[in-house]
Parts: C-alpha cells; structure tokens; sequence
C-alpha cells in the first residue's frame, strides 16, 4: 500500500494535526519545517518519530512528499501554500487562509494553475453537536433556513504566565495584534457548514474592554467583535471572532421558519431541537433534548481527539480527498477559505469604520480581483521587520501600559 507522504510546517499545532495523520495507516510524517529547535524537539519526542527537520521552507519544500500542513503563524499562511502549488503538493491549511485581500487574490490565482488539493483544516464543523445540526439542516425539518448564530468564546486567565511563555513569546508576535474579527473560522465554519450560506455582505462592532494582565504586550483592547454577515441565500448571521466575555463556550444555532436547533452553553454536546407546534414533524416532540450520536465507524479514534472530535475527523476528510482526487466541500474548498478570511480582514475595517457595511467580493470574478490585488492592508508586524499599516484595535492608540511591558520582559529574562 502507497502511503501519503506529509510534510508538516510549524512545530507547535502541527504536533496536534500529526499525531491525528499517524492514525491513518497508509499516511506517513516524512518531515518537519520549525526555526525553533526546542519546539522541534519536542515535537520528535512526542511523536516518537525521527525525520529530517529544516529551519528553511524552500529547503524542507524540497522532500518528497504529498501534502503539506501549514501550521505556522495564524496570518502567514498563504505564501507557502503557493509554494506548495508550485510543486502541485496538497495543502492542508490552518485557520485563514490569507492574511491580506492581495493574497487572497494571489492564492486563488496560484491554485487555479495547479492540480494540488487545498483543505481548510478547521474542526469546529466535525464537533458532536455541529454534525447534529447539519444533519437536521439537511432533513428539511426546520423549514426555510433564515439565521444562524456562531460564537467562539475562549477566554483567558490574565495570570496565566505558561500560555504567554508557550504561545505569546515575543512581543511582536501575531496574538498580540489579531483584532477581534480575524479569528473567526471557529464561530463562522459550522454556520456556514450547516446552512450551505456564504457571507456576500459583512459589518461588526466591536466591545473595547482591556483584559487585566499584569505582563503583557497584547497591543488590541477589545474584549470581542460581534460580527453580521448577509448571505447568498438571503439569511443572515451572527457571530464573533474570538472573544475573552462571559464563560468559555462554543455555541452555535440555526432558526428555519418552522423550529430551530442549538447546542447548550455548559451542558456538554447537548442540544435541543424545537418546533413551532404546528410544525411538529412526526415523531418528534415540540421540544427535543438530547445528546446525539456519533453512529461512525471510528468513534473511539475521534472521542480521544482533540477539540471534540473534529482534529481527527477533518484529518480524515483531508486524506479522502487526496485518496479520492477531489476538492473538499464547502466550507473547506479554498474558494469558502479566502471568502471568510475577507469576512476577517473586511469585518476589521468595518469596526474601525464604526460599522459601516462592506462587501465580500467574489474573487471568482476578475474584476473583484482586479479592485483587491494590491490591497496589502495588515494589522500585523512582517517577519521581514515591515510594521503594521492599520490599527488591530478599535481604540486605535491603545497599547499596553509601560508597567506591563516590564513585567512581560521579566518573565522572559534567563
């Protein structure tokens, strides 16, 4: 049996995806692209694995392999998958896609020449209760499908040090000035997903509300962006990026014009299904609670998964596709990838417009292209040293104070 040969860039996420891809039996990890060598090594060791490791992409772009993971930096992916096109190499690519509207334009411009497969590698979707709802979208029962809600909410303790250590450890680093919108594959996915919708329209607000760190150089001060999309099929939609309010939740819900579904905050994988109750379908009651089941044929696999399933299940997805010669579906296709990515980049501009209502173009068509291909707007510092060219915040001269730019330097010091 020929295994898929998988390179994977970016050591620290990247263990997460790999350790999933080695439960497949004809996918193999061939190799590892990571600058850090504390972070690599801790990547061989946890793996058990020993591959070749390079600092360089174009070295590690290179090896024989497949498909490529990008499990580097949150904005940086689109360059390197273009590389990767290049090579006619499978992309696996996490969170957005592009970090810029150019980018976006560039990446599909790059994909429509090669013959690579490109995957969103967003999980959310592939949770327990968002395959539920899904599936209940699919049977018609909740009638007309008019508007979903999706809400990311992961807060963090201000004291919690081993995160800044692990995850923020310089102070340019892009955590420190993704605005509220950007990250918003997690809360916009499994909407999207459910419904088969695409946002054409996109407006935000966003709720400034410092979080209380004695050491940070966290340079956005809003607490969370509320974000409305309208579709292509007339719905609409209600999400946030990642937010830091209330409790950590993941919570999603879609209302026909005859019932609605939705997963509970705090109660697990729980959801509760309701009818209008004139519209009750046969069998079912006016309100239904229920944990749904999983009813796959890799059940344990996925319930020892990460993110509730979905690390292991989007994984597989991936590698079907390869095996299969086929692009994946919406919202995984590279097309669904770039439109939520503007959904991220164009929200942003809406906040700091004061809510104004922006367009999600269709890169499809040239002309859209032709009016964003050289829009390289960015909140975030280059790894070439080029800093940012608009605000990540919506109070646009906040910044941290100059005590707790000290307290973050002490921890790093030794």
């Amino acid at each position: 049996m020929k295994k898929i040969k998988i390179g994977i860039f970016g050591a620290g996420r990247g263990a997460d995806i790999a350790e999933n891809l080695m439960l497949f039996d004809d996918c193999e990890i061939v190799s590892l692209c990571e600058r850090d060598e504390k972070r690599a090594e801790k990547f061989l060791s946890r793996l058990n694995i020993d591959i070749p490791v390079f600092k360089d992409f174009d070295e590690f772009i290179e090896q024989d392999m497949d498909a490529v993971v990008l499990a580097n930096f949150f904005h940086e992916h689109a360059p390197y998958a273009i590389k990767c096109f290049e090579r006619n190499i499978h992309v696996y690519s996490e969170c957005i896609s592009n970090g810029t509207m150019a980018e976006g334009v560039e990446l599909l411009r790059a994909f429509e020449k090669t013959d690579s497969i490109y995957m969103l590698a967003e999980n959310y979707p592939q949770m327990k209760f968002n395959r539920e709802m899904k599936k209940v979208c699919d049977g018609g029962t909740l009638g007309k499908l008019i508007y979903a809600e999706g809400e990311y909410n992961h807060g963090l303790s201000p004291d919690d040090y081993d995160f800044l250590k692990g995850y923020i450890y310089f102070p340019r680093h892009w955590r420190n000035y993704v605005p509220r919108t950007y990250y918003v594959t997690h809360s916009l996915a499994p909407i999207m997903w459910a419904t088969g919708a695409t946002p054409v329209k996109v407006s935000a607000q966003a709720v400034f509300n410092p979080m209380t760190e004695v050491a940070t150089t966290r340079c956005v001060g809003d607490r969370a962006a509320i974000i409305t999309t309208v579709n292509d099929d007339g719905t609409v939609f209600k999400f946030t990026g990642c937010a830091g309010f209330g409790a950590h939740s993941n919570s999603y819900r879609v209302c026909g014009d005859l019932g609605q579904i939705e997963n509970l905050r705090g109660m697990g994988e729980q959801v509760m299904l309701r009818y209008n109750n004139w519209s009750i379908p046969e069998g079912m009651e006016e309100n239904n609670l229920y944990e749904p089941e999983w009813n796959d044929k890799d059940e344990e696999k996925i319930e020892n998964s990460g993110h509730g399933g979905g690390d292991f299940i989007a994984c597989r997805m991936f590698l079907e596709c390869i095996k299969e010669n086929r692009q994946p579906e919406h919202p995984y296709d590279i097309y669904s990838a770039v439109t939520m990515s503007s959904v991220a980049i164009l929200g942003h501009r809406s906040v700091l417009s004061g809510g104004m209502p922006i367009d999600i173009p269709d890169f499809r068509k040239e002309e859209c292209r032709k009016e964003y291909e050289n829009d390289r707007e960015t909140p975030f510092w280059g790894t070439d040293g080029s800093a940012p060219t608009i605000p990540c915040c919506s109070k646009t001269d906040y910044k941290p104070t100059d005590e707790q730019i000290e307290n973050y330097n002490k921890l790093f010091e030794g």
